[in-house]
């Protein structure tokens, strides 16, 4: 890319200015199993796109995507750029021992802080790409017809709520509530028949650890309880059927944390607004949804709730816009990407000024004289008119 011009400042003039990005180097991309092809690709292309050369670990619980990496990116791309390392656990742990101009890592916040740990012994900076519980605000006011099927696509539909944008928990008045549940109850039953268990549109739980993982978080007597509507399993098709809970109480490890699965509690408040004190109780999100005809919640909720990112009306289609970049923030991760926001993810600004050999200021050098005293008061407050003042001799106002 080619570098930036921008403005000279009045104390390097003359002068040009520009800002050149450059290559950080040779970058490590530690990819996810939810979506093992686009969250591999989309960093490797902006680590290249900026110069990189690029070593990639996809996830070893999605073997297959993992070689399909390992045999296809040779044969297409140039290897000098480009290395795939397949792998577990120990060869995550060989690959971070080593000393990388930057690691991108997407997954959970648990291995999110051992890459970081590790990352730290070298100085070497880091994007995480990582969770937590998004929440979904929904108001009385809105197109309940909408709002319901928006939220149901965007947690079952993407991967039977294994995403990291999916939403995690739904918050509403105690007197919508009713209306809310009936309304995901009906459309969740159109989506998905029935039997959800024998949708083919009802993606499966990952493996058998993550499927005893969530059977864990409803077993609990005071989860089990809170079930309104689902919580049907099939370990042996490793299926998980869409799941509804009411006001499951906040000390459960289904309210503390996140989810990554079908389960969908709702939380009631008095006030819609008492929404965002909810919010704000828990880590900062990876994303936060709203759903409202309310321009003033709009406007709270977009000032008062810290996320990666927000939408307003739907759930997911931030991620899809380019010019928006995609990231967390506190517990949900560092960094961004997405368009040109991966080219700047792997690239340095690089600060350029340049100078010729006139223009010479005798109040740069020594000795500091009273009248060069002055100026440079004028240079260093960026002051225009004491800077003018001083070089016609005008003395400094007294206060």
């Amino acid at each position: 890319m080619k570098p930036e011009k921008v403005p000279a400042a009045i104390t390097t003039f003359p002068s040009s200015a520009q800002i050149v990005p450059e290559p950080l180097g040779v970058v490590l991309v530690i990819s996810a199993w939810n979506y093992p092809f686009l969250l591999s690709i989309d960093p490797v292309i902006g680590a290249i796109a900026a110069g990189n050369a690029v070593v990639l670990k996809p996830s070893e619980i999605a073997p297959a995507t993992s070689s399909m990496f390992a045999k296809l990116l040779p044969e297409y791309v140039d290897s000098t750029c480009i290395k795939v390392v397949e792998g577990g656990v120990s060869e995550t742990t060989t690959l971070l021992e080593q000393r990388w101009d930057k690691i991108f890592y997407t997954g959970s916040g648990t291995v999110g802080r051992i890459v970081l740990a590790a990352a730290a012994k070298h100085l070497t900076p880091v994007a995480l790409e990582l969770g937590g519980k998004c929440p979904a605000i929904v108001d009385s006011d809105v197109d309940l017809h909408v709002a319901v099927k928006r939220l149901a696509v965007g947690k079952w539909g993407c991967n039977n709520g294994q995403a990291c944008i999916a939403p995690d928990y739904i918050i509403t008045t105690k007197s919508f509530a009713p209306e809310l549940v009936d309304s995901l109850k009906r459309v969740l039953e159109r989506f998905y028949g029935k039997d959800p268990l024998e949708s083919v549109d009802l993606s499966r739980i990952v493996n058998s650890k993550h499927f005893q993982r969530l059977t864990e978080l409803i077993a609990e007597k005071k989860v089990a309880d809170k079930i309104v509507y689902g919580g049907q399993t099939d370990e042996k098709k490793l299926k998980i059927a869409p799941t509804l809970l009411l006001d499951v109480p906040q000390d459960t490890a289904l309210m503390t944390a996140e989810i990554f699965g079908p389960f969908l509690p709702i939380v009631t408040v008095e006030k819609i607004e008492d929404s965002i004190d909810v919010v704000n109780s828990k880590t900062k999100p990876l994303a936060a949804y709203l759903f409202t005809k309310n321009k003033k919640l709009q406007q709270d909720f977009v000032a008062n709730v810290p996320a990666g990112g927000m939408l307003v009306n739907d759930v997911a289609l931030h991620l899809t816009n380019p010019y928006l970049p995609f990231g967390g923030v506190g517990d949900s991760g560092t960094g961004s990407y997405h368009g040109k926001f991966s080219f700047d993810c792997f690239s340095h600004k690089k600060a350029v000024l340049i100078r010729g050999f006139g223009g010479e200021a005798a109040a740069r050098y020594p000795p500091y004289t009273p009248a060069k005293q002055k100026i440079l008061r004028g240079l260093i407050n960026g002051s225009f008119i004491a800077l003018v003042l001083a070089l016609l001799g005008f003395p400094r106002e007294r206060r």
